[in-house]
Formats: C-alpha cells, structure tokens, sequence
C-alpha cells in the first residue's frame, strides 16, 4: 500500500484544481452563445416523418428593412454550403452571417451580413450534414433529385412557421457545390409549383450560385491552362495537368462516375502538389481558411443548447459520410437545369478572381455552352467595371435574366474575403439596383445607409 503524499504536495495539487477550474469555466464562458446573437429561428425542419430524418436551419430576420416596405415583402435568403456534405453553418459563423466567430472562439458583429436588409435561413444539406441527421446513412441521398426533395421539404415546413413568410419571395443561394444543388433544388421547385395551386407554391424568385461547380465535365478541363496563364505552372507541368484532365473528361463521357471522381481528385492534388500553393481556394493565402473555428464553437454543449441541435451530435463542418454518398454524384452535369432556371427566374454567377477549383475562368467555359437563346447577347453584352465608393470592386456582365459578377481580391469565401463588397452585390441584384439596373452604370457610392 503506497504511503500518502506529503502535505505540500497536496496543498500543490489543491492549488492547481482551483487554476484549471478557472480556466474550464472561462472557457465555457467564451464559448457562450450571446442573447443577442441568437437567430430569431433555429432548429429542425423533418423531411422523413417515418424515420425522423431532419434539416437543421438557423434563421435571422432582417436587421433593417425598407421602412417603406412591411416584414411580409422582406425577401428572404436561403443559403446552402458546398462539400458535398459541408454544413452551411460554416457561411453562416465565418461569411456571411451577422455574427462570427473570432479566435478565441467568441462572436463579434458582421457589419457585411447579407441579413442587413433580407431575411436569412443557412440549412444544413443534405440530411447528415451540420447539425442535420438521418436515421441510417442509406437515407442520404445520392443524387440531386432526392437532395431537392429534402430541401422542397423543408422549406415547405420552414414557411409554414411563420404566417408571414408565406408572401415573401424567396432567393436561394449558395457557393461551391451548391453549384449543383441550387440548380437541382430551383428546377425542382419550378417543376412541383406548376403541379401545384397557388398558395401551396414555393415563391422561387432568384437564383445566386458562388464559385460553383455546375458542369464538371467542362470546369475540370481548365485548371492546367488557367495555372498556366498566372504564372503557377510551366509548360512541362501544363502537358502532364492536361493529360489527367482529359482521364476525367474519358471517365464522364464514359458513364465512370467514380473513377471520374477520382480522377478530378488527381488533378486538384497534383495541381497543389506543382503550386505549392497553401490552398486552391484562394491562391493568395499563405494559410487555409480557418474553418475549424466554427466547429471549435459549435461543439460546447451550451452553444447547441442555444442553437436547439442535438447535443449528442458531434459537429463536423464537412460530413466524410455524406460526401461518401454523393461520390457518385460528383461529375454529373446540372447545365441543363440552369438552362431550365435562367427562362424562367433570375440568375446570379459570382466568383472570387483568386478561386482556383470552381472561379472565373472554369465558370465562363461552361457558361458559354448554354443553351440558352440569350446566351449570344449575353456574350456580347459590355462587361462594366464595378466600383464602390470610388474603389474598384470587380466587373459585371448581364443580359436580361442573366448576370455574372467577378469580385476582385477574393477567392472561394467570397463573402469572407469582401463581406461588405458581397453584401452591396447581393443586395443590389435582388432589388434590381446599380449594375443589375437596365438604367444604371455603377453602384451610387451613397448606396450604404439608404434603408
């Protein structure tokens, strides 16, 4: 039997018990969701009523709207992550959401929140993803008609919380692979309203997709000759990027879809591996974007208390899982659907000038593809210079439905990287202002505080 320690040593460890205590409850302390940053909404929204199988959302009112202008006109914004299975909680705590969260894991205001003047709601897509769950992973779906579904779902139930909801038009939005789902969820919509009487409708009034990836076929046949044309490979390097480019492109054309993947996942590392580069999403960065913070955050069991998630769910910003189910899915084309959208709705295409995996370049390829009547005229129409208060902010290109804006000094987090530029862009195309006005050059540099 081993003897007891010797007082001083209880006295030192008694003392160290009281230090950490402190330390343990600053650290919850910091982690705590302030009153005033709560959304107004937040929770589940059930697509499987047999399974429980739930979207999770977080929604927040418009801070300042027209005063001219009821909350039952607001416009309302719906955000969607990438990944796939990437949870839109991310956009919502370190891009574009009125609060995000700093280094030391507390919350600091969003002076380029896109809930200045709209109504905001990030859902977690698909089921699996954030906070969202499904009862086994065979309910995830594995294709972009089954993800729509879900999410026509959901916000079907989102817009039954609220009788004045029902009104308001609706813009979904979202970046990377949202490049597909948005396309996939606004064609769906479209499609289920024409089936539908009028007060059971979705009230779709815009599409905005940001760095995405729509037609993968085409988007991943332009990485080596954009690294190329910066001055990020050589020659030599190009020919190899090349070759395994066109292995993609055989593995699609040939109904491969996994090895397609696959193959796209070889041209990205071999691209990182010739750059060096600390990150494709944004060529500048010496370090990746800090993601990890809002996991950090999202995992203290008083913020998901807050929050209405499920505590016994360990937060991931993107779900291996998920993107296991949709691996499949990767390479398939939604230009079609985009074809359907842009006849019927608005569309916005954005993207960061320094994205190298979905940007500027990769987008124009297949955007020129469209089979679209208006695509010529889109083509020819005058790519203005975008300012804002007397700084250049990028360039904007549109014809009728159609507008594509390239923000400069961003990459794949546009909204991270030029949150009030972003914040004045989607503004201004939603209320048809500035340079998405038939009648307007350049965005009025008193823009800021009109509402």
């Amino acid at each position: 039997m081993e003897s007891p320690p010797p007082r001083h040593v209880n006295l030192i460890l008694l003392f160290l018990s009281v230090i950490i205590a402190a330390v343990l409850r600053h650290a919850s302390a910091a982690v705590a969701y302030p009153k005033e940053a709560l959304p107004t909404k937040s929770g589940y929204l059930t697509v499987n009523s047999t399974t429980g199988s739930s979207i999770f959302y977080t929604f927040y009112e418009a801070q300042n709207s027209d005063k001219n202008t009821s909350i039952s006109d607001t416009p309302i914004l719906i955000w969607l992550q990438g990944g796939p299975g990437c949870s839109s909680m991310l956009a919502n705590l370190y891009e574009l959401g009125p609060w995000l969260v700093n280094q030391d894991l507390s919350l600091e205001p969003n002076p380029g929140s896109w809930n200045r003047i709209f109504g905001l709601l990030f859902l977690d897509n698909p089921i699996g993803t954030g906070f969202s769950f499904a009862a086994s992973s065979q309910e995830i779906p594995r294709n972009q008609h089954d993800v729509a579904k879900h999410l026509f779902l959901a916000i079907k139930k989102f817009v039954a919380l609220d009788g004045s909801f029902k009104s308001r038009a609706i813009y979904i939005t979202g970046e990377s692979y949202a490049g597909k789902y948005l396309p996939a969820l606004g064609y769906y919509i479209l499609k289920k309203n024409s089936l539908l009487s009028s007060d059971k409708r979705v009230n779709l009034a815009g599409v905005a997709i940001g760095n995405g990836l729509t037609d993968p076929e085409i988007q991943v046949a332009t990485h080596a000759v954009n690294a190329y044309n910066l001055g990020l490979i050589n020659e030599k390097q190009k020919t190899v990027l090349d070759k395994i480019q066109l292995e993609a492109v055989r593995f699609v054309r040939s109904g491969s879809w996994k090895e397609a993947t696959d193959a796209r996942k070889r041209v990205l590392n071999t691209l990182t591996n010739m750059t060096g580069l600390a990150t494709l999403y944004d060529f500048r960065r010496l370090i990746p974007y800090q993601d990890d913070l809002v996991a950090k955050f999202l995992n203290n069991a008083e913020v998901k208390k807050a929050l209405g998630a499920k505590e016994s769910l360990v937060f991931q910003v993107c779900s291996d899982v998920v993107g296991e189910a949709l691996n499949d899915d990767v390479m398939k084309s939604v230009r079609y659907m985009v074809e359907f959208l842009v006849t019927k709705t608005k569309l916005l295409l954005y993207q960061g000038q320094c994205d190298l995996r979905d940007g500027v370049v990769s987008t124009l390829a297949w955007m020129k593809k469209m089979k679209w009547e208006g695509i010529g005229e889109f083509l020819e129409a005058e790519r203005k210079v975008w300012r804002v208060d007397g700084k250049l902010a990028g360039y904007v290109q549109k014809w009728e439905s159609l507008s594509h804006v390239v923000v400069l000094n961003a990459g794949h987090l546009v909204p991270t990287d030029q949150p009030m530029n972003s914040q004045l862009m989607i503004e201004d195309w939603v209320m048809q202002r500035g340079l998405f006005a038939d009648d307007k050059i350049e965005i009025p540099t008193n823009f800021r505080g009109t509402f």
